[in-house]
């Protein structure tokens, strides 16, 4: 069996994010999302509108996720290849690079962001609306 593995924190769930995993998903037999904890997101800066257990909820919803895990850390990632017996390791190309360091542990692919959505931009264009 072929494990894919990624991470995020899946806020506000459009359909960028079910692109991506739809494409993760068919690199393989298994998807594994290690969905950024509400503790982690506050460590990076970030703040999401639903909590874990919601973002959690709807991820194990999606036919293309296997598995939901908490991200708690950004050192995990190693420790997470080998406990799930990953093969490869999917991030979206807007991190290109910044996980080259896993090659030494399974495979690492960068994949086309879906143009024209982001979390971000809801984000914007929610507000513009409130104008």
């Amino acid at each position: 069996m072929k494990r894919v593995l990624t991470y995020g924190t899946y806020d506000l769930l459009h359909w960028g994010h079910i692109r991506l995993l739809k494409r993760a998903k068919q690199l393989g037999d298994y998807l594994i999302v290690a969905l950024s904890t509400d503790e982690f997101n506050a460590i990076k800066g970030k703040k999401a509108y639903h909590s874990y257990e919601e973002r959690k909820m709807m991820l194990e919803a999606i036919r293309y996720v296997d598995l939901v895990i908490p991200e708690v850390s950004w050192e995990q990632k190693p420790q997470d290849i080998a406990e799930y017996h990953v093969d490869v390791f999917v991030m979206g190309d807007d991190w290109e690079g910044k996980f080259d360091d896993l090659k030494q542990y399974c495979e690492v692919l960068y994949l086309p962001r879906t143009e024209g959505i982001s979390t971000t931009k809801i984000k914007e264009d929610l507000e513009a609306l409130k104008r």
